[in-house]
């Protein structure tokens, strides 16, 4: 093997296109750049930089450093990343038994098979997405995110073109709620967003902690930070730590796609939402996931 060159076995039941869809859906994304089939992204790691791009062939992702080449630890790290992101541990062969038998989901998921949920694998940016994005459209939400990672983020020059990646805990924890007022974050968010870098900074939250935990202990702990609520607990346990199980019911976009494949001419209600969902039970982040594919 090329010393920059990687590759990931991917599983069958993969389908690199859906997953770029998804990547895909905003030209404001600052945090990788899809052309031809390819990704290319940049990850601040712990003692450098990997400016990576990601493709698929032959049953596998294939990572390449166009430029400089991480040493081992780096590429190990841009593997680990690269696995998280697209979610390639799991097995997603009992998610796709119990879709078969659900009237609501079997189409959905016969169309957009092997669509994975494309995570958010830092703690920190999961929660500033969850934050970000309450009560604010989507449109507005990538701005907001761009603005911040232009204003705080990491940027690396290759070949005329500026990467970049996002802000870290630390950078963030240092700042004070004008700073992020003046990008037009609200007072409130910007609070919940500098509160929980510190929190995160400080060693007072930690991913490898919450992952030890259950789905009951991680979202106490999460629901007890400021600023988070159910719904973003559940976001951020479903994009970010990965538990099958995580349910943001309240989410408006799931209400939205309920209401389409279920023709409805009003958001179904909550009861409504929580009775459809119960064949669901240890699979509804995926078919939450699945739902979202469905309003792009």
């Amino acid at each position: 093997m090329e010393p920059s060159r990687l590759k990931i076995p991917a599983p069958a039941d993969f389908n690199f296109t859906e997953c770029l869809a998804i990547l895909g859906r905003s030209d404001q994304e600052l945090l990788h750049t899809i052309k031809d089939g390819r990704i290319t992204k940049l990850l601040v790691l712990e003692n450098e930089v990997a400016l990576f791009d990601l493709s698929y062939s032959e049953g596998a992702l294939h990572i390449e450093f166009p430029h400089q080449s991480p040493s081992q630890q780096g590429k190990q790290a841009v593997v680990r990343y690269v696995t998280d992101w697209f979610d390639l541990e799991t097995d997603l062969q009992p998610f796709y038994a119990m879709a078969a038998r659900d009237p609501l989901l079997r189409k959905v998921v016969e169309h957009h098979a092997g669509l994975r949920i494309m995570g958010m694998p830092d703690l920190f940016e999961a929660f500033v997405w969850a934050i970000t994005g309450q009560q604010i459209n989507l449109t507005f939400a990538y701005t907001l995110k761009r603005r911040l990672i232009e204003q705080f983020g990491t940027s690396h020059l290759v070949g005329g073109i500026e990467y970049w990646a996002f802000p870290s805990a630390d950078t963030i924890a240092s700042l004070q709620v004008e700073q992020l007022k003046k990008l037009q974050f609200s007072g409130r968010k910007a609070e919940y967003i500098i509160g929980i870098a510190r929190e995160l900074a400080e060693g007072r939250l930690a991913k490898d902690e919450l992952l030890e935990k259950t789905e009951q202990q991680a979202e106490k702990q999460l629901v007890a930070i400021r600023g988070v609520g159910p719904w973003s607990a559940h976001y951020v346990m479903m994009k970010c730590l990965r538990f099958n199980s995580a349910f943001p019911v309240s989410d408006v976009g799931l209400h939205n796609a309920l209401k389409q494949q279920l023709g409805l001419e009003q958001k179904p209600a909550i009861a409504e939402i929580e009775k459809l969902a119960e064949p669901w039970v240890g699979w509804q982040a995926y078919a939450t996931f699945y739902l979202w594919r469905v309003l792009l």
